[in-house]
């Protein structure tokens, strides 16, 4: 067994190693000067018109300023709804377990989620927002300059928000100890410390809902108004100045696709190591020391040191030379990380785990079992990783037939995209299936769950390549609006059509974690809510199963249509302005950016509440009127429907994307083929970007909540008792 003293000391360290990474890349960063006074010998870029500069300044300050606005309201509504829920979650579980101090403390990690997911999205944010202009300016003097300066801003969010989860969820379950102090040497003490810890992973999805519903109604109404007045009405480039709705466009890609991407991926890895925690506290063997019960954050730390070696490949070895270059050098991103964390995971297993030991409903597991449990998940990732390149990259014969579609109108594209999201799904689901069955096998719900601590352990180079494709994208928004001629927006174009494939693989392996994770919090949950098994026969079980089927598609019809509506507003207000304000066209006057800015504002915050709340409150719901057999039969429900539909609208998205693109690469822009596809990317920006990326939060927040209340669920009911009596 470790001492407890030397696994305090790599859990502290590895984060902290994290943290230097990171801010060595913001001052890397930081050292692109773009400011035009500054004399042009402290510049590392060869772009010398003081006026352009001038230019991407003041565009960066207004996306800054729309950012920060947004981010601001938002959080402020969320800092009000988690007060509202901490109480819910104290009154609720206290009673039903009957020990208020379980409602506490599970309210208290539930805190410490959520602001967690606050930080980690306001300072990718931050970093986003501070890069995007330096991106474009570099790419001015070469195309990987440009990658460079959009990776390594990139990878300051991604080792924060890991090294920021790790620290926070140590602090806190040092900080439950101080009460249950009899944790690791009494059994029933250690579970409920754990279990009040899985509030953690409550907080970090909640607002991640939000900040993915919110920012993605937001980030989608400005890119539909944007493209179908801009682009297909008035025939004008993508991101031009004369467009009054191209800063709402810039700013959405910050608060959607960074700050809602950064707290979706921090939920699903709160998640999934609570869950781990959580099913390891039901272990005779685990429970009785800190090391093992702490193994997941293990994991995930040295996984940070993995990611920092793994990112020297990109920004010193493999550089990118060519506008084709791109796509490889982040797809090896993928690859180095799992080459490396594969000896790391067998090593950690062997060093940190007992010989043998049990899990609930599991006897004898081995150490190798559980490293076979992490591959399962780590190698599936990549599979998933790259399946999803296939099927969203122009550089693949999927996305190019949908482009080709293109030439007999729209409606073609759209049944080629329809078809090829559809047919992405097969691939991923049987690395899922061939994880769940492995790992189950192996060792229960535990080794599920040490599966999605697999596809997880290189999050940090996943959000470094997430983050990377909404900069390059403002990147190319910034050298369109100001001018900075064609050679550096076909570099900026190159970044960013890599960027969205990139997108899509970190969405991939978001839904792929969240399938595992909300299987692994099911299993606590029936353990829980003493459940020794599931009859999916039983009446009151399938009708939960049906519903739960069904609430990926309410869910998803409220948010599509929620875009539709913010769209349909921005829309007006953009044919208004081109309408109404003379000289636009020809650039003597200005459009009003600020109203398309306040017109997403308003909308996304006003949208996001009926999805949210319908992910909220159905699982207490149902839990409390209807009992823990038919909560279970809607969580499997949920799960299964809601992973078939992420995958298949965010892959759809994405081709759709890429397929605009593919004409935009060659220097189709204003053919007929060229507005097809741009009306395939309308349709499919709320798929990939809203609906599709929110599903995999639906699954597993449904399930962390059903977790956390479980002590105040009855097996049959309130309703169930009424009957029965």
């Amino acid at each position: 067994m470790v001492a407890s003293g030397i696994t305090t000391a790599i859990i502290i360290v590895c984060p902290i190693i994290g943290f230097i990474f990171a801010a060595i890349n913001t001052m890397a960063t930081a050292a692109v000067n773009i400011d035009p006074k500054a004399k042009k010998g402290a510049r590392q870029h060869l772009l010398d018109d003081d006026h352009v500069l001038t230019l991407v300044n003041e565009l960066t300050a207004s996306i800054s300023k729309g950012a920060h606005a947004f981010l601001y309201r938002e959080y402020m509504y969320l800092v009000i709804f988690m007060f509202f829920f901490f109480w819910v979650i104290l009154g609720v579980v206290g009673s039903g377990a009957k020990d208020i101090h379980s409602g506490l403390f599970s309210g208290i990690s539930f805190l410490f989620g959520a602001s967690t997911s606050i930080i980690s999205g306001l300072l990718g944010m931050k970093i986003a927002v501070y890069a995007n202009g330096r991106t474009a300016v570099m790419a001015s003097k070469s195309i990987g300059d440009g990658f460079v300066t959009a990776f390594r801003a990139g990878a300051v969010m991604g080792f924060t928000l890991a090294s920021l989860g790790i620290i926070v969820l140590f602090l806190l379950v040092n900080l439950l100890k101080l009460y249950y102090h009899d944790a690791y040497t009494d059994f029933a003490t250690t579970g409920k410390l754990y279990q009040a810890v899985a509030g953690y992973g409550l907080g970090g999805s909640s607002i991640a809902l939000f900040g993915r519903v919110g920012g993605g109604i937001y980030t989608k109404a400005a890119d539909v108004g944007a493209d179908l007045v801009g682009k297909v009405e008035k025939g004008i480039p993508e991101d031009d100045i004369r467009n009054p709705a191209t800063i709402a466009d810039n700013v959405g890609d910050n608060v959607g696709d960074i700050a809602g991407m950064g707290a979706d991926l921090f939920g699903s890895f709160a998640e999934s190591t609570c869950a781990a925690m959580v099913i390891g506290s039901q272990s005779s063997v685990l429970y009785t020391s800190f090391s093992y019960m702490c193994f997941p954050i293990i994991i995930a730390a040295f996984g940070i040191l993995v990611c920092i070696l793994t990112s020297f490949a990109a920004s010193h070895i493999q550089k990118v030379r060519q506008l084709d270059g791109v796509e490889p050098v982040l797809k090896a991103q993928l690859l180095i990380s799992t080459f490396l964390m594969t000896p790391v995971c067998l090593g950690l297993c062997y060093w940190f785990l007992p010989t043998s030991f049990d899990v609930d409903g599991r006897n004898d597991v081995k150490q190798w079992y559980i490293f076979f449990c992490i591959m399962c998940g780590l190698w599936s990732g990549l599979i998933i990783g790259y399946i999803t390149e296939y099927y969203t990259s122009n550089r693949y014969r999927p996305v190019i037939e949908v482009a080709q579609a293109c030439e007999t109108g729209a409606a073609t594209n759209i049944i080629y995209g329809l078809a090829l999201g559809y047919k992405s799904v097969i691939v991923p689901v049987f690395c899922l299936a061939i994880t769940i069955f492995v790992s189950y096998y192996l060792a229960h719900m535990f080794g599920i769950a040490m599966a999605a601590i697999g596809i997880l352990s290189t999050m940090s180079i996943g959000l470094t390549i997430d983050a990377y494709g909404p900069i390059s994208d403002n990147a190319g928004g910034i050298a369109e609006m100001a001018e900075m001629g064609h050679e550096v927006r076909e570099r900026t174009d190159a970044l960013d059509a890599a960027g969205n494939t990139t997108a899509a693989i970190g969405k991939g392996f978001a839904i792929g974690s969240a399938a595992l994770v909300s299987l692994a919090l099911f299993g606590g949950f029936v353990t829980l809510g003493g459940l020794t098994q599931v009859d999916l026969l039983h009446p009151i079980t399938f009708s939960g199963l049906i519903v739960g089927a069904m609430l990926p598609y309410w869910f998803s019809a409220l948010t599509m249509k929620s875009v539709g509506t913010a769209a349909l507003a921005m829309v007006k207000e953009v044919r208004r302005q081109f309408a109404e304000i003379p000289g636009i066209m020809e650039r003597v006057n200005p459009p009003d950016y600020a109203k398309c800015v306040q017109i997403s504002t308003d909308a996304s915050l006003k949208e996001m509440i009926p999805p949210g709340a319908l992910v909220m409150l159905t699982p207490i719901i149902t839990g409390l009127l209807f009992g823990t057999r038919c909560l279970a039969g809607l969580l499997a429900g949920a799960l299964v429907s809601g992973v078939q539909m992420a995958i298949s609208a965010s892959n759809t998205g994405g081709a759709w994307d890429n397929a605009k693109k593919y004409f935009e690469g060659r220097n189709l822009k204003g053919t007929d083929q060229h507005k097809a596809a741009v009306v395939g990317d309308t349709v499919g920006d709320p798929l990939k970007d809203t609906s599709g990326p929110s599903l995999n939060i639906l699954i597993k927040l449904m399930a962390i909540i059903s977790l956390v209340f479980a002590p105040a669920f009855p097996e049959s009911g309130y309703l169930g008792k009424i009957w029965n009596h």
